[in-house]
């Protein structure tokens, strides 16, 4: 068991600190994850609408033998369905077969158009000639969202409601006093060596809201993983350089979601490691070797997400 520390929301909800991501993952692919890493001990899943996967995901939950009570689990709000997000909650609760998530996010700060869509499936990216994404901006935006989805609570169907890939600028537009809106339980964003998002990340701090790192290795393109002064990190704790990642991110406060199909990885990716201070600054300055790159940046036409 491992014994990484919990976070806690500002609903007063446990957080379990590493989490298994479900991204990318095919149907049989997530449910032997997910299955594999309850197993092991992980109590944290994070999954989404748009991953088209929830059913496997679901069933292995279940089939855990795991009560529901000790499992957190997160799924998404998909931009196609801005509009209706007590619906959308309501089709992934079918596909997982739960009666509840822990954590309801919206996936993306801006609503997609859906008169387009192929046979009416709600679960895609709706794409224009220009190749960015159809979204949309007339007479909506994810101040209104947001609207909807902070009452979601009050249905029981989800614990706490949150973001996801919003920018500081993204949360003042909730966070007016004003609105007297529900402050996010989370905001889940990419969060490596090479987009340490130090700004953001005590932005929400400031604010009680918690942090969830996506990519926390980079990606399958990132030179991360084979960077010297990691791998001469990695060696000096007889670990991976994975390992140190996910540990690095756990380190700086904040839950840190590895996503892997692989059992061994996802065991060695869920080992606690005490990194020390000058380990852990070595490598929160290893962009400034590297340079810095977002890996997660879909094209949003006139829409900038991360402004």
């Amino acid at each position: 068991m491992s014994t990484f520390p919990t976070l806690t929301l500002n609903t007063g909800a446990k957080l379990p600190a590493v989490g298994l991501g479900t991204w990318q993952s095919p149907d049989q692919e997530a449910y032997n994850a997910v299955a594999t890493a309850l197993k092991l001990g992980y109590r944290h899943i994070d999954g989404a609408a748009i991953y088209r996967n929830e059913v496997p995901v679901g069933k292995a939950i279940r089939d855990s033998g795991i009560p529901r009570s000790e499992i957190f689990v997160t799924t998404k709000l998909w931009g196609t369905q801005h509009r209706e997000p007590e619906k959308a909650l309501d089709a992934s609760l079918q596909r997982l077969g739960l009666d509840y998530v822990d954590l309801y996010l919206v996936h993306w700060p801006v609503a997609l158009k859906t008169n387009n869509l192929k046979d009416g499936d709600l679960l895609t990216i709706p794409v224009k000639d220009d190749g960015n994404r159809d979204v949309d901006l007339e007479g909506w935006d994810y101040v209104k969202t947001w609207e909807l989805v902070q009452k979601l609570v009050e249905t029981g169907k989800t614990k706490a409601v949150g973001v996801s890939n919003f920018s500081i600028n993204n949360l003042k537009a909730i966070l007016k006093p004003e609105l007297k809106f529900v402050v996010p339980a989370a905001n889940q964003i990419e969060v490596h060596p090479q987009l340490p998002q130090d700004e953001l990340i005590e932005f929400c701090n400031a604010h009680g809201i918690v942090v969830e790192a996506y990519c926390p290795l980079g990606s399958t393109t990132s030179t991360l993983l084979s960077d010297p002064d990691l791998l001469k990190i990695a060696s000096k704790y007889s670990v991976e350089p994975a390992q140190v990642l996910i540990n690095w991110g756990v380190a700086r406060g904040y839950s840190v979601l590895p996503k892997s199909v692989n059992p061994k990885r996802i065991e060695s990716n869920f080992k606690a490691i005490k990194l020390s201070p000058e380990d852990i600054q070595a490598i929160s300055d290893l962009h400034k070797k590297v340079g810095t790159h977002r890996y997660v940046d879909p094209k949003w036409g006139s829409f900038e997400a991360f402004a």
